[in-house]
């Protein structure tokens, strides 16, 4: 069995507000491992985003431990924070967060851009993202020029184009109508079937945590259940195709 993605340990972090100390994590533990896909949710104000940011690297936790692709992130010194995030984890937040003055296409290719790669380098892998994504139409439009969904649907192809093990969703799709959420929903799972890639989403949407094969309710800073529905997408797809190479030597004999 390979080694989990993500091994979180007595993860606490507190905030000191107006001179009293407010703790937002009290001793979370959590193993995830890769290519799952979960849910994170809870009731506002539970430390949901709070632990994401954290397993993120956007965030310092006050203490405990968190393990990424193998690595202990608590006390490393922040260019080398900036190094695995850069190289290891895709965000994509309520609010895309895309460059205006740019199109769909440059937008996609900023993170490798920003990394010193050359456009020639970027814009294939850019074009085959939002040709996935559904937006092969839409490469040279500007923000502006899209609707929210197709804005949602660019910010999710430039987390993904530097191919990280983990994407990091914080409520992806709370300004989306109903639809809109949907097709954004069915995407994040074709993603991981197609990519393996290990998805962590906050949402306050409850089909959408509901559809989950794994669901994390975290209350009050602590984890309060943790439910496993079964496979994700990818790994049954996986169980299929390993079931199928098994018994294929049979089937020739």
């Amino acid at each position: 069995m390979s080694e989990p993605l993500i091994v979180i340990e007595n993860l606490q972090k507190s905030f000191i507000h107006m001179g009293s100390r407010l703790d937002v994590l009290r001793g979370i533990d959590l193993v995830i491992d890769q290519g799952e896909v979960l849910a994170i949710v809870g009731p506002s104000g539970a430390g949901k985003s709070t632990l994401l940011h954290c397993i993120g690297t956007l965030d310092l936790p006050t203490s405990g431990r968190i393990k990424l692709a193998g690595e202990h992130l608590v006390g490393l010194p922040s260019a080398r924070l900036a190094a695995i995030r850069n190289r290891t984890i895709g965000f994509v937040f309520q609010f895309h967060h895309l460059l205006p003055e740019f199109n769909a296409l440059e937008n996609v290719m900023m993170p490798g851009l920003i990394q010193g790669k050359s456009r020639k380098e970027m814009e294939g892998p850019a074009t085959a993202l939002l040709t996935e994504v559904g937006l092969a139409h839409r490469v040279t439009h500007r923000p502006g020029e899209l609707s929210g969904g197709e804005q949602q649907r660019v910010a999710l192809a430039r987390a993904l184009v530097l191919s990280p093990k983990l994407l990091l969703a914080d409520e992806p799709t709370g300004n989306l109508d109903s639809s809109t959420s949907k097709a954004m929903h069915e995407l994040f799972f074709e993603i991981n079937r197609k990519h393996g890639t290990t998805i962590v989403v906050v949402t306050h949407n409850p089909s959408f945590a509901e559809s989950m094969p794994r669901m994390v309710t975290v209350t009050d800073g602590k984890i309060e259940s943790d439910v496993r529905r079964g496979h994700s997408p990818f790994e049954a797809e996986r169980a299929k195709a390993a079931e199928a190479s098994a018994e294929a030597p049979a089937a020739e004999a």
